[in-house]
């Protein structure tokens, strides 16, 4: 009357009697631990995409998609040909020349080392946001033979410096004099500063003229450190660099920003894994409460596993019966989960400011993190991977206590019936 006879009777066990309650409160923890699983793992993989994401974005607003220099590091007087046939390469939508070093940059007695830049101004928007980050002045205030410099506002506050401030950069050059070898300085001004929401940039960034960053460095009549690029779809930078780079031809290093980043993201990837790795336990945790539940329900159902058995019943049917309660268990705490991490990390960045005001105090200090938001990005192939794993973890639970009880013997059981 009931087919298939394994979903009717595998069914009805999820429903405890009376007397074996303790039973369905096992199989009720159960489908909520893996629910709680499945929902942890949704939610905090979303999360760490949306700051992977943030931080992509914010890296790939100050910094070139690739970069082309000679191998000395420079490159000489025929780099505006080489620009404009950069410029004509595929994916290639902007290019910039720059020049970059690091240096030293003192004010007083306070002193803080910094990547000075030198870029032309009017050049510099093809390859990179740096204009709408400004917070006092502009790129335009840097002028040839002016030696005004911009900092970063966490370099700025450092440096106790204010437009109008003087600054002394020291290049890590010497310089023969009669009274000995002295370190190269030149007195820069602040004329701009910026803010980038990045740490890296905001504290150990200053831009200079691309002029001025020559003489500092000594750099040959006509020469630069190399020319940054700007591609359609910077995520495709290592393809599109190694095409720029064999179209060029010569001997250029053609460096794309994944191999400049390449140990951030490494590191990030890494506790994705972990924390990946550590939220599956709690699904681990709650299939092993599947199969507490289906031993005990096996041995509750001894009986009943005999008659049905002594009417026809196969052992494969009886394996059938205890698969899909388990199955059942696993099937509804995964759903649960995929509805509940869905729901959460698709309102993370609402409900976190609720949760924030709620407390009176930033989960993610200004003064502590340069991401002060909790951004969240859900992505469909984490969810697929995340539910395909809790349901074959419940499923691989369900296999011990299912040919446990299929071995049943009917006349053992029964005998003390």
């Amino acid at each position: 009357m009931y087919r298939p006879l394994e979903v009717f009777i595998g069914l009805r066990y999820v429903r405890a009697r009376r007397r074996n309650g303790f039973i369905s409160f096992i199989s009720l923890t159960s489908l909520l631990g893996i629910g709680l699983g499945v929902t942890a793992l949704i939610t905090v993989l979303s999360v760490m995409n949306g700051f992977e994401r943030e931080v992509r974005g914010r890296i790939l607003s100050m910094t070139a998609h690739a970069t082309i220099s000679g191998f000395d590091g420079t490159l000489q007087d025929d780099w505006r040909a080489l620009e404009a046939r950069a410029a004509g390469a595929p994916d290639v939508v902007g290019v910039a020349p720059y020049i970059q070093r690091e240096a030293m940059l003192t004010r007083g007695n306070l002193v803080r080392g910094a990547i000075l830049r030198g870029l032309l101004p009017e050049e510099e928007p093809r390859v990179s946001d740096i204009s709408r980050f400004m917070v006092i002045g502009s790129l335009d205030a840097l002028r040839p033979g002016e030696f005004g410099i911009i900092l970063g506002i966490g370099l700025a506050r450092a440096l106790a410096a204010e437009p109008g401030s003087r600054i002394t950069v020291v290049a890590p050059q010497a310089v023969v004099t009669p009274a000995g070898v002295a370190p190269r300085l030149k007195r820069f001004t602040v004329v701009g500063v910026f803010e980038a929401d990045h740490g890296q940039y905001d504290g150990g960034l200053a831009l200079v003229h691309l002029e001025d960053a020559a003489r500092l460095f000594r750099y040959e009549e006509g020469a630069i450190g190399g020319l940054r690029l700007k591609l359609a779809d910077p995520l495709r930078a290592p393809t599109a660099s190694r095409t720029v780079a064999s179209q060029l031809g010569g001997t250029f290093w053609v460096v794309d920003w994944t191999q400049l980043n390449a140990n951030w993201f490494r590191a990030l990837q890494l506790e994705k894994t972990m924390m990946f790795l550590i939220l599956t336990l709690i699904i681990a945790v709650a299939a092993f409460n599947i199969v507490s539940t289906l031993i005990m329900v096996v041995t509750d159902k001894r009986a009943d596993i005999a008659i049905l058995m002594t009417l026809g019943a196969t052992p494969a049917t009886i394996l059938g019966v205890f698969i899909i309660q388990g199955a059942f268990i696993g099937i509804a705490g995964t759903l649960l989960g995929l509805v509940g991490g869905v729901a959460l990390a698709s309102n993370v960045e609402t409900l976190v400011p609720r949760l924030e005001k709620l407390l009176g105090a930033k989960i993610l200090p200004a003064d502590v993190y340069y991401i002060t938001e909790v951004p969240s990005e859900l992505k469909w192939g984490d969810v697929g991977m995340i539910t395909t794993l809790a349901f074959a973890l419940t499923l691989l639970a369900t296999l011990y206590p299912a040919w446990r009880a299929s071995r049943t013997e009917p006349a053992e059981a029964l005998r003390h019936e």
